[in-house]
């Protein structure tokens, strides 16, 4: 019996690919010429379904998503000829692509003469095409949180002491927990509903990275503070905190209540830690989607605020086969930022966002109080949906502060119900801290697509959903999600027992 060439074929592929879905790809992205890697470029692997490679041009596509892949993976980035991989055949770790060879500048110069600002004035005139605020849709999303604080300065000078317990050894004991460097890790899959205005998240699994044993150590501290303060204070007494020319009275007769107190102010402020994780993370993301440059209300003020810029065409190149302006954008006067905008030359839209602050946003020093909001920079990845609109395909936000305290700092009970003298006991320190905070948040889509708003609305959220605690990075956790790759630190992250 003989068998038709073709359909040999068709079998064969099929066998190839119902076992490709069985496997885990990884590779690398390198530029063919210069050898360097392609961070953040899209792994096409169906119709609204990729992955992005990391800010080291690595990427994974894993046993789930092969699912997705008839026979072959594209991926394209910002200047690079277009590749397609039949995965069957795929097994070097690295892939390299080819710069795109192309002299478009002429081209503009004649047919399409625009000055930068003309471009910018088309950005502005499209927004509301380009970046539909009414349509809802179901992103499958992977978020990454990363926190780094060092204490360059930890200084409590002990001076005088009234309380036997709070003595020199016990206060340079406080020192010495205060982390000199800390890190902490949150990376969440899970399902984005909605669009720029209202959304709601559920979250499918969640992990957590840090050292337990610092936030232990701090919390102990807490606990033995509190009880050194209840056997030593009288229960009418209250406490004058001073710094310097300035002082408070605090009620010292309910330590609960006090830390009730606290937490309110902290929440009256902004502050989102006592907030569930889920609620946390639906926070985080809210706060990439509130800073995107088409929003009022963003720090990205380069539209808003255009006529604060100036902006100049460096340049032409390709994203996703569609030519775009390279226009870099900088502060006039005392604007806040500069950086570069990828703009279709066809519709205007933004297709990626690249900025960064060239002065601190805010700060503030006064008697020895220092403040300086010194980081914020970011990228916005966008690309066209099936309506013709734009939606976010990778945002990153990176924002990061310097404080510094150099003060002396009493801390004195009175009690106006005893006889003889108000003052009880006193202690008297001479502080001198000094440290950084940097935050960034990374977001990725995965996948979108379009619901109704009745399906928004019928969403339940999972607000009650904990994190999983890892004292190290496993790779196994995630096998059979969509994530981004991990960079060097999160993979190198381990608690040292």
């Amino acid at each position: 019996m003989t068998i038709h060439i073709k359909c040999i074929i068709t079998i064969l592929t099929g066998l190839i690919v119902s076992g490709m879905s069985a496997q885990t790809f990884s590779a690398k992205l390198i530029d063919d010429i210069s050898q360097e890697s392609i961070p953040f470029a899209t792994i096409e692997l169906s119709k609204n379904r990729g992955i992005v490679s990391n800010e080291n041009g690595v990427f994974t596509i894993n046993e789930d998503q092969m699912k997705d892949v008839k026979d072959s993976v594209f991926i394209s980035s910002m200047g690079y000829e277009r590749k397609g991989i039949w995965v069957a055949t795929f097994t070097d770790s690295l892939v390299r692509l080819v710069p795109k060879s192309f002299e478009l500048k002429g081209v503009f110069l004649t047919s399409n003469p625009l000055s930068a600002k003309e471009v910018i004035e088309k950005v502005k005139d499209n927004l509301t095409k380009n970046y539909d605020v009414q349509d809802v849709s179901k992103k499958k999303v992977f978020f990454r949180q990363s926190n780094f604080n060092t204490m360059k300065k930890v200084d409590f000078k002990f001076k005088k002491s009234t309380i036997e317990e709070l003595n020199k050894e016990f206060i340079d004991s406080i020192s010495a927990l205060v982390p000199r460097k800390s890190s902490y890790y949150r990376e969440v899959v899970g399902d984005f509903y909605g669009n720029y205005k209202k959304y709601k998240l559920y979250v499918n699994k969640a992990a957590e990275l840090y050292d337990k044993s610092k936030n232990a150590s701090i919390g102990g501290l807490s606990e033995r503070l509190d009880a050194i303060f209840k056997e030593n204070v009288k229960p009418d007494s209250y406490l004058k905190i001073k710094s310097g020319l300035f002082g408070t009275k605090v009620q010292v007769d309910s330590f609960e209540a006090a830390n009730e107190k606290a937490k309110k102010v902290k929440m009256e402020a902004g502050d989102t830690d006592d907030l569930g994780f889920q609620e946390q993370i639906k926070k985080r993301i809210s706060e990439l989607y509130e800073q995107l440059f088409f929003n009022e209300d963003s720090k990205i003020d380069i539209l808003i605020k255009s006529n604060r810029y100036e902006f100049e065409i460096e340049d032409y190149t390709f994203i996703d086969d569609e030519p775009v302006y390279i226009i870099n954008f900088s502060p006039k006067g005392k604007k806040d930022f500069k950086g570069t905008a990828y703009i279709n030359t066809n519709d205007f839209a933004i297709v990626r966002l690249e900025f960064a602050n060239v002065r601190p946003l805010f700060k503030f020093g006064l008697l020895g109080v220092t403040y300086r909001e010194n980081v914020y920079r970011g990228k916005m990845l966008f690309e066209k949906n099936a309506s013709g609109s734009y939606s976010p395909r990778y945002l990153e936000l990176e924002s990061g502060n310097y404080f510094g305290l150099d003060r002396p700092l009493k801390v004195i009970e009175k009690n106006k119900y005893v006889k003889g003298r108000r003052k009880q006991n006193e202690l008297s320190l001479g502080l001198n801290l000094q440290g950084t905070s940097l935050s960034k948040y990374e977001m990725v889509v995965f996948n979108s697509e379009d619901i109704s708003n009745s399906m928004y609305n019928a969403v339940k959220e999972n607000k009650n959903v904990e994190a999983t605690y890892l004292s190290s990075y496993n790779p196994n956790f995630w096998q059979g999600y969509s994530i981004m790759e991990p960079n060097a630190a999160i993979q190198a992250f381990k608690v040292v027992e």
